[in-house]
């Protein structure tokens, strides 16, 4: 119950309880409970957490130490922080967002290397092709033909970003349809960390990728789930082969450049001795 006795409703959700910190790292503490009250149940989707003044009493922390927590979970796609009036922090259905945040995060500081990367796609993609083929609509077939012509459409055009943005789709259309948002999110994830790998080692041929694509459906549209798998499979694993190939180039470009000025550098002039 609510206090002076109000009932539970769908208006009047159960109030959740906090504890006074102690912790030095209080704002961890703080954003800690309210996902224990999350997991409970007692906060939901929609609801709007106490004010800041309720907030910091019940935590006994200072109204900055509860921001540093409140923008924590928002940066973990978990509050939403409005402002005015009508405003305070509410509770979101969430997204992958952090996700892709977080590998991103790994792949910039070196922790995903481009192999572990492209060979985890490989993987997570063989187990979503086999689902997305077992499960497909017409609807979902006629997107993935759609996507095939955009493709074909900016191939045409020799636009490589759109190309290249538009092949990724092709891959998070796959992920929806396995109906699993544990898949689109992961899947999004992975590619968004590919588009930054792409986008690293510049325009390449992918000539394959079209009829492959195009063998790929048949396998779909019978369905053949292990056909389709078999036929994404040695596309990816060719691509594979192909990013590798041109990192390992750029690579070796850019250490030749770096090292071109310390060829060219004059030697230093031999100090005069001084007279015995």
């Amino acid at each position: 119950m609510l206090p002076n006795s109000v009932p539970v409703t769908r208006d009047n959700p159960p109030v959740p309880t906090f504890r006074a910190i102690r912790s030095t790292r209080a704002f961890e503490e703080v954003a800690a409970q309210i996902r224990e009250e999350l997991a409970k149940g007692t906060l939901k989707v929609g609801n709007r957490l106490p004010s800041e003044r309720a907030l910091s009493e019940q935590f006994g922390v200072s109204r900055n130490t509860l921001r540093e927590a409140l923008r924590s979970l928002e940066h973990a796609g978990l509050v939403r922080l409005q402002k005015g009036a009508s405003g305070g922090a509410f509770i979101i259905e969430g997204s992958g967002e952090a996700i892709t945040t977080g590998l991103l995060d790994l792949y910039h500081v070196g922790s995903i290397q481009p192999s572990h990367l492209t060979e985890a796609r490989i993987w997570l993609e063989s187990i979503i092709v086999r689902e997305a083929c077992q499960r497909a609509t017409p609807a979902d077939l006629q997107e993935l033909r759609r996507n095939i012509k955009d493709a074909e459409d900016a191939t045409e055009q020799r636009d490589f970003s759109r190309r290249a943005e538009v092949h990724l789709n092709f891959h998070r259309i796959l992920a929806r349809m396995t109906g699993n948002p544990i898949m689109v999110i992961v899947m999004d994830g992975v590619l968004s960390v590919l588009r930054h790998y792409i986008e690293s080692i510049g325009e390449y041929e992918n000539a394959f990728v079209l009829p492959s694509r195009k063998r790929f459906m048949k396998f779909m549209e019978v369905p053949d789930a292990e056909g389709a798998v078999a036929e994404m499979e040695a596309s990816l694993k060719r691509l594979q082969r192909s990013y590798l190939s041109h990192a390992k180039q750029a690579a070796l470009a850019g250490a030749a450049e770096a090292a071109a000025p310390l060829a060219k550098a004059p030697p230093k002039p031999r100090a005069a001795r001084k007279p015995l």
